[in-house]
């Protein structure tokens, strides 16, 4: 589905991303861009930039709630490899931030 915002969105970040990051879902939600609804929760949605996605929900009265982001290449897991769970996308952009 496209997802477009009118005007300036309000975005309330969460988990204290990057301004770089909260200003570019910005400009994609002014732009417009293709969402994927969450189907076990109303109003949530994945939104895929060119690198990254971002998990967000949208308010009855427009505020976008950004709740995390993830890299696009973030490893599924692989049991023969040893790796049970690929990296929580809470925490992708904070571990990544810090090194």
């Amino acid at each position: 589905m496209l997802l477009r915002l009118n005007g300036e969105p309000r975005i309330e970040d969460l988990r204290n991303h990057s301004v770089d990051s909260v200003e570019a879902l910005r400009t994609l939600l002014r732009a417009g861009v293709l969402a994927r609804p969450d189907p076990r929760r109303q109003n949530f949605y994945e939104v895929d930039d060119a690198t990254r996605v971002f998990y967000i929900h949208i308010t009855p009265r427009g505020r976008v709630l950004l709740l995390a982001i993830w890299s696009m290449d973030t490893p599924a897991p692989d049991v023969k490899a040893g790796r049970f769970a690929a990296a929580s996308p809470c925490f992708q952009e904070q571990l990544s931030a810090s090194f």
